[in-house]
């Protein structure tokens, strides 16, 4: 009796310890689905931070120089260079491999709420919501 309480304990203590087992981390560089921009993410204070590392296209081709977040409606950041531009904020753990917050889209200029998932060992589901509208898209991890 005693060693199939036992048993039980370990069983019941593997389970309990599977969800954790599998969870992935989002840290890495990672090619969006377009393919147009590559976005390094890394642990930041609880939850995770990504920044524009890459694009296609780093000039505007209207003016020769760097690319800028012309798209924000606040004047002054719209003339930051989107490489190193941040995209999400107060993207805190939400499940196993799975963050919220917010995510800002540089094509629109605004900010929408964001769930962050890991989905596999190269792919990251990267969804945006406005109200009961949700699109996303799922991104690859560059350069492994």
């Amino acid at each position: 009796m005693t060693s199939r309480f036992a048993a039980l304990i370990v069983l019941l203590a593997a389970l309990l310890g599977a969800p954790a087992a599998y969870a992935q981390s989002a840290d890495g560089t990672w090619l969006t689905q377009a393919g147009d921009a590559r976005v390094k993410i890394g642990k930041c204070g609880g939850g995770i931070c990504g920044h524009v590392v890459w694009l296609r296209e780093p000039y505007d081709t209207a003016t020769g120089q760097p690319a800028t977040d012309s798209k924000n409606p606040n004047r002054e950041l719209a003339r930051r260079p989107m490489i190193g531009l941040p995209l999400f904020s107060g993207m805190q753990p939400s499940g196993p491999s799975k963050w919220s917050g917010q995510i800002y889209n540089a094509d629109d200029g605004s900010t929408y709420a964001s769930n962050v998932t890991v989905t596999g060992a190269d792919s990251l589901r990267v969804e945006g919501c406005v109200g009961a509208l949700c699109g996303g898209e799922t991104w690859t991890r560059a350069g492994r």
